[in-house]
């Protein structure tokens, strides 16, 4: 049957019959969830808390070490992760919508150029530890793949990540041996690894003292002055993991993993598998960083280098049972997770201007003053008001505020955003 070009103020997430393909809202929902979970450390303490628990400016009991492991074993990178990999099959996805109407890949340039932009504005005004930028340049150069076959995006990912778990593994993996080391090779790089260690915790003692004292201004100028040359090398550091993830994200898509295309049996049995497993190798890092004391170079050796490989199991596991569940699950829980996800881009940008509101001395004033386990009553907090507000929104408007945004950018164009 000849396809039907969809209006583009009519555009969704769906599948090649038309229906929505509710798996990816439901991931997507649980994915920006979890990633707050994630976050915030980094917004109510400065960011090396988020692996290194001697930079809270509050105490760390031990109860809230083995929080640190809980959430290294079960969230950390795994949420990412996942909004990685639906990001790819977005990326297909909105190419055939396109392509449906006539449309190229410009279409898809555009659209990534614009949230290149708005990740900067992200980084720059209102948090760190944005993702929004990564994603663009990472999408910019997965367009020079989407042309494979299935198959060769699959491998093409895996060989990458695997690649880059290597490269990072090789890079930091190791530090932990050579930061105290007193064998006369290895001293001075000690002893440069200890300045860049305080170099590290004075920067956060000096973003603390602006953000609890309210001075935007000077914060906003230290985040260009002194982190707007770190883009390049953040984006070297999460390349290998982002760029491969976006690939196996449009193999899976083209597989039909989202729309109920493999056998549910098996996918049950694999995913259940791939999480079991990765999870089963996640715990020895975290408890090998756990009894070294957390250290900040074992912390960092645990999250960016020796953890790589199991998560991408753990990673493949929990996208495969979600997609099974996603497109299955019902009640109004599941549906407010599902607008959630609809919302996703209003709703991880939308929790950065909340916590500003909530941390910077300008307003609530709370950074620097809550430890893990307060932190994680306001992620809990913030979750019950992303579930609060995207469904009823969703019912009165065709997309979330930041989604129509995008969107009208994208096309240079006003859409209706009433229903």
């Amino acid at each position: 049957m000849p396809k039907t070009a969809t209006p583009p103020d009519q555009i969704q997430p769906t599948g090649p019959g038309g229906h929505r393909i509710a798996s990816l809202d439901f991931i997507r929902g649980i994915a920006v969830m979890g990633i707050l979970a994630a976050n915030i450390v980094a917004f109510g303490q400065p960011m090396t808390a988020y692996m290194y628990p001697d930079a809270f400016t509050v105490p760390h009991s031990l109860a809230e070490d083995w929080m640190w492991v809980a959430q290294f074993v079960l969230i950390d990178s795994k949420m990412r992760g996942l909004f990685t990999l639906l990001f790819g099959a977005g990326m297909v996805l909105f190419l055939e919508r396109a392509a449906a109407r006539g449309q190229g890949r410009w279409l898809q340039v555009r659209r990534l150029l614009w949230l290149g932009v708005i990740g900067l504005i992200h980084y720059f005004f209102i948090w760190r530890g944005d993702i929004l930028f990564l994603y663009a340049c990472s999408g910019l150069a997965a367009l020079l793949f989407v042309g494979l076959s299935r198959r060769k995006l699959l491998v093409l990912g895996l060989v990458g990540y695997f690649g880059g778990a290597l490269l990072y593994t090789g890079f930091v993996g190791f530090l932990p041996m050579m930061e105290n080391s007193q064998e006369p090779a290895f001293v001075e790089l000690a002893e440069e690894l200890e300045s860049e260690k305080q170099a590290d915790l004075a920067d956060g003692r000096l973003e603390t003292r602006m953000i609890a004292e309210g001075d935007y201004a000077d914060w906003v100028n230290h985040n260009i002055v002194e982190h707007g040359p770190e883009l390049g090398f953040y984006l070297l550091m999460f390349w290998f993991e982002t760029l491969p993830l976006m690939l196996v994200g449009m193999a899976a898509y083209r597989y039909g993993l989202f729309d109920g295309g493999l056998d549910p049996g098996r996918q049950r049995f694999w995913g259940l598998t791939l999480w079991l497993v990765g999870t089963a190798l996640t715990i020895p890092v975290a408890l090998w960083a756990k009894d070294g004391g957390l250290t900040y170079y074992g912390t960092l050796a645990a999250m960016a280098g020796w953890s790589m490989v199991p998560r991408l199991f753990a990673i493949l596991g929990l996208v495969t049972l979600l997609a099974l569940w996603g497109n299955r699950v019902t009640g109004s829980l599941a549906e407010r997770v599902s607008a959630a996800g609809r919302a996703a881009f209003t709703n991880y940008l939308g929790t950065s201007v909340l916590m500003m509101l909530v941390f910077h001395g300008w307003a609530g004033g709370l950074f620097g003053q809550l430890g893990r386990t307060e932190l994680y009553l306001v992620a809990a907090a913030t979750w019950v008001l992303m579930l609060l507000w995207s469904k009823p929104w969703l019912e009165r408007y065709r997309f979330g505020p930041l989604e129509w945004l995008w969107r009208c950018l994208t096309y240079w164009r006003i859409f209706p955003l009433r229903r």
